[in-house]
């Protein structure tokens, strides 16, 4: 997908910096034409000669110093897609401002290419107003912003701040490249749903909300419009138009309302098939006995979209437990164009992991086993699969 593709990479200075030396070598990898431009102060945390020494080319540090006598819009022309990885919080607003007072910045000025940025900074950094109103500024300008993710911090801190690792860049570079689903107006769920019992308990599962997230991200950084209706934590992404819920009836409320109009309806939600039918208006107490809870079904949201006419292209999910005939027998059932299926018990596929391992069934039962992977290439498999599918109609 990168195979003779112009990339170049802008290296700021924060701490994650020793992570673009990684990402430079599977652009390589890839087989893109990688150039790199990094600021005074990325110089300090990853030395200018690793990257050449994995890129080829000695990378850009300065306006002054260079053969090429205006060495940022050189770069900026040659460059089918400019990444900023790490993006600093400070890079991040003169990014959004553009304010041009270093050769990375300027780079990014001078090109027309599609931009990627990947945030790394501290969990206060990242939730400052400042900063979410810059990232805000750049998701409206047209930057595909990838991260962050939430890990370890410098210092030993944890929270959200972390860059994404390289090989999710490679992805969002990939679908900034791509946008073969340009003008797709799709619908994601994600996220487990909650059923209270009482103001403070709940029925619910444990999804995390990472497959539905991936799967909305890797739509629009193709270039779709994404309405994301979710239970768990949302991305802050360009082209995501999110809408949180926690019910499975606000769930079914928004998705059937939102699917009319769509082209393509992905439903990774882990949607609860009960609720509690008299859910008590104060807290249930230890004192006051055992109670007994009476279950009724939630709405069937999936089985909704499938009954309209005309209805979305239809992607369903199945996390089971062992065997995935359930998921199968789902995919004859229906009205499904696809069912994804995954044994969440198998190591590396259950919920809150990074890593997935589906089998795709059609609806005459036939399937396709996909070997373990990433949550973000899944989804991208997943599209290239729905793409080549919507092309054949």
């Amino acid at each position: 997908m990168l195979s003779g593709r112009r990339v170049v990479l802008g290296v700021s200075g924060g701490v994650a910096a020793y992570k673009a030396a990684y990402l430079a070598r599977r652009l390589v990898e890839a087989g893109a034409d990688v150039r790199c431009v990094m600021s005074e102060s990325a110089t300090q945390f990853l030395g200018a000669q690793t990257l050449a020494a994995i890129t080829g080319e000695f990378p850009v540090l300065s306006f002054w110093d260079e053969a090429d006598v205006s060495p940022h819009t050189a770069l900026g022309q040659w460059a089918d897609v400019m990444v900023v990885a790490p993006a600093t919080a400070s890079t991040i607003a003169k990014l959004a401002s553009g304010t041009s007072d270093n050769v990375l910045i300027a780079t990014a000025l001078a090109t027309e290419a599609p931009i990627v940025v990947a945030p790394a900074m501290h969990t206060e950094m990242w939730e400052n107003a400042a900063t979410q109103r810059n990232i805000a500024i750049l998701a409206a300008d047209g930057a595909h912003v990838v991260g962050p993710a939430a890990g370890a911090l410098a210092g030993g801190d944890h929270g959200t701040g972390r860059m994404v690792e390289p090989d999710e860049i490679v992805a969002a570079i990939a679908g900034a490249l791509q946008a073969d689903l340009a003008g797709w107006r799709v619908v994601v769920t994600a996220g487990g749903t909650r059923e209270p019992i009482d103001p403070v308990r709940y029925i619910g599962n444990r999804s995390s909300g990472r497959m539905g997230n991936a799967i909305a991200v890797a739509a629009a950084r193709r270039g779709a419009h994404v309405v994301l209706i979710t239970a768990a934590a949302a991305p802050a992404v360009a082209g995501v138009e999110v809408i949180p819920v926690e019910t499975a009836q606000e769930m079914a409320d928004a998705a059937w309302s939102r699917c009319d109009d769509a082209d393509v309806a992905v439903m990774a939600a882990a949607v609860a098939d009960f609720r509690p039918l008299l859910p008590s208006d104060e807290k249930l107490r230890r004192g006051e006995g055992m109670p007994e809870i009476t279950l009724e079904p939630t709405p069937d949201i999936l089985a909704g979209i499938a009954s309209r006419s005309p209805r979305p292209y239809l992607v369903g999910f199945a996390a089971e437990s062992g065997s995935l005939e359930g998921a199968r027998r789902k995919a004859t059932t229906k009205g499904v164009d696809l069912l994804v299926g995954n044994d969440v018990a198998s190591p590396g596929s259950g919920f809150g992991t990074d890593t997935n391992q589906v089998t795709v069934y059609r609806p005459d039962g036939s399937a396709v086993e996909w070997p373990l992977l990433s949550k973000t290439e899944v989804a991208d498999r997943l599209w290239d699969l729905i793409r080549d599918d919507r092309q054949g109609d």
